[in-house]
C-alpha cells in the first residue's frame, strides 16, 4: 500500500508518466421485443424481456497527471490481451518515455510473464524494460485510480442494455473523449501519512524493550 501511495506523490515526470491500469467485464444483452424511443417529456422504453449476447472486456488505463484516459474493448481479458495493451501503451501512446510507471492489481495476467506468453523473448524483453510495475494490495485495489475512472464509466455508459461488441465500442470510444475533453484530474488525496493513521490496525505491532 505505502509503495502505491508513496507513487502517486511523486511529482509529474513526462519521461516517467504514471498509469493506473483496469479492466472489467460488461455482460452484452439484447432487446428482441425491440423499444420505444423517447420523446419530449417520455424516457425510451424497453421490454423487460432481454437475450444473452456472450461478454466482452473493457481495458482501461489513465494517467494520474494529465487526465488523460484511454479504453479499449476486446473479446477477452487473458494474458495475452493484457501483454498487447501494454506494447501498445510503451510503443504508441508513450515512445518518447523513459519508462512507463505501472500501478495495477494482482490479478494473475497483470506481470512481465504475460509479455512472454505473446511475444518473442527479446520482445518481451523490450517491452518489459520500458515498464516499471507497483502493484496495489490483496484486496486493495481501491488504491488504483483506474478504478474510479471505471466508475465513471459505468455510471455514465455502462449502466444498460448494451447488444452487441461494436455497440459497446462506439460507446465507449465516445465516452473517452467526452471525459478527456473535460480534463478533469482525479485528486487523490489519501497518503502514506493518513494510512498509518487511520489503517493503524493494519501495521504489526511492534514490540519495544
Amino acid at each position: 500500500m505505502e509503495d502505491v501511495l508513496d507513487v502517486y506523490q511523486r511529482p509529474y515526470d513526462p519521461a516517467r508518466p504514471v498509469i493506473c491500469i483496469d479492466e472489467k467485464s460488461k455482460e452484452l444483452r439484447s432487446t428482441p421485443a425491440g423499444s420505444i424511443p423517447a420523446k419530449p417529456g417520455v424516457p425510451l422504453r424497453m421490454d423487460y424481456e432481454y437475450k444473452r449476447a456472450g461478454t466482452a472486456n473493457i481495458f482501461l488505463w489513465t494517467e494520474q497527471h494529465t487526465a488523460r484516459t484511454e479504453a479499449g474493448v476486446t473479446d477477452r481479458r487473458t494474458a495475452c490481451d493484457f501483454a498487447e495493451q501494454l506494447k501498445k501503451l510503451v510503443d504508441v501512446h508513450y515512445p518518447d518515455s523513459e519508462r512507463v510507471v505501472l500501478v495495477c492489481d494482482n490479478l494473475n495476467t497483470h506481470s512481465p510473464a504475460c509479455l512472454y506468453e505473446r511475444f518473442e523473448p527479446s520482445e518481451a524483453h523490450r517491452i518489459a524494460q520500458r515498464i516499471e510495475w507497483h502493484y496495489t494490495p490483496e484486496h486493495g485495489s481501491w488504491l488504483n485510480i483506474a478504478e474510479i475512472e471505471l466508475s465513471v464509466l459505468q455510471r455514465q455508459c455502462l449502466s444498460r442494455r448494451i447488444a452487441d461488441k461494436d455497440t459497446l465500442a462506439s460507446e465507449v470510444a465516445a465516452w473517452k473523449q467526452a471525459r478527456n475533453s473535460t480534463s478533469r484530474v482525479v485528486n487523490w488525496h489519501f497518503t502514506t501519512a493518513d494510512a498509518r493513521i487511520k489503517l493503524r490496525r493494519l501495521y504489526p505491532q511492534v514490540t519495544r524493550i
